[in-house]
Formats: structure tokens, sequence, C-alpha cells
């Protein structure tokens, strides 16, 4: 009895979905990968706060509903401080979270959030990230009327969080990947391109 009170806690994963897909579509995407590893963590799939305000790319692979988690153009990114919102409170009400597992748009967000925490800017009412996977991620890239104020001096210095990142080749992602600056990178490929699936 007391062998199983003192089994360990799988490391719990906050999964945030890419642009304009859903938390159920990250889901069946992640399940595609070996059974030796999805069964070592825990994953939570939450979806974005905002319907898809267009058509989305995996439309005919996968079915609606689609969300976004803030909405950018060549000019300004817009609610990007309510998504930020949003994810502490799902992170205060359904954590603790150990790491973070982010896919295009949500590889974005998972990227920058530890930076935030470390500033105090966000984030001060969970505990410190662990850990982050980041497939196919990007860099928030140059807007006419600057970046959202959370970003103001974002990625200006190394933030110490192990992470992986999974690069599709080719893909224009994999070399806003590499500017993502964390501390302890590891780099692995993609069969593919803007994709989840490994080799």
């Amino acid at each position: 009895m007391l062998g199983s009170q003192m089994r360990r806690r799988k490391p719990r994963i906050l999964c945030l979905h890419g642009f304009r897909t859903s938390g159920e579509i990250l889901k069946k995407m992640i399940g595609k990968w070996p059974a030796a590893v999805l069964e070592n963590f825990d994953f939570d799939f939450p979806d974005a706060p905002f319907p898809a305000k267009g058509k989305s790319d995996v439309e005919g692979l996968y079915g609606p509903p689609y969300y976004e988690w803030y909405q950018v153009n060549e000019v300004e990114c817009s609610n990007f401080e309510e998504c930020i919102a949003y994810i502490e409170d799902y992170m205060v009400k359904h954590g603790p979270f150990d790491g973070l597992l982010g896919f295009s748009q949500g590889g974005m967000l998972a990227a920058v959030l530890p930076w935030m925490q470390r500033e105090g800017v966000a984030f001060t009412k969970v505990p410190k990230i662990k850990f982050l996977i980041i497939i196919s991620g990007f860099k928030l890239r140059e807007l006419k009327h600057g970046p959202p104020k959370l970003l103001v001096n974002a990625f200006s210095a190394p933030v110490a969080c192990p992470s992986l990142h999974l690069i599709g080749f080719p893909e224009g992602s994999g070399l806003y990947a590499t500017k993502i600056i964390c501390e302890a990178l590891c780099y692995s490929s993609l069969d593919g391109a803007h994709c989840t699936k490994t080799r």
C-alpha cells in the first residue's frame, strides 16, 4: 500500500495547439507519438480563447471547431494580453503543470511564457515552468506598431528553462525556431514540414 502511495506522479504538460486548430486536434496529432513517450506524461489540451476568424488550414483533415490564441497582421497583434491572462487562469484552475508543449502559434506562446514568468510580468500565480517542448515554433515577427506590451524586451537574454525543439524541414519556421533562446536547447527534425510527427 505504501508503495502505491509513493508512486511517482507523471510530469504534467500543458499543450498549446496551433493557429485555427483546437486542443482536440493537437491531442489527435500527439496521439501518434510512440506509446513509450505518451505513457510517461500527463497531457492537458485546452482550446484557445478565441474562435477562428477565418479559414483553417486543417479543414478536410480535422473537423471544427477551430480556435486561435491571438490575432496578428503586419501592423499589430490583437488580444495578446487577453490570451496570456486566459492561459494563466487555466493553469491556476487546472494545474499544477510541470512543462509546456506548443505547436506553431502555441509554440510561440510556450517559448515566451518562461521569460514572462522570470520577469514577473505574468504567470506569477503558478509554479515555475520546468521545461518546454516546442514543435514548429517561431518568433513573433516585427510589427509596425511594435510588439505587445508584454513582449517588450522579450528574447533579450536566455531563459534557464530546458527545451526540446522539433523542427520541420524544409519550412520557414525552422529558421525562426532557432531564434527562440532558452538554455539547454535540444533539436530534432520532423518527418515533414509543418507537423508533429517525428522520424
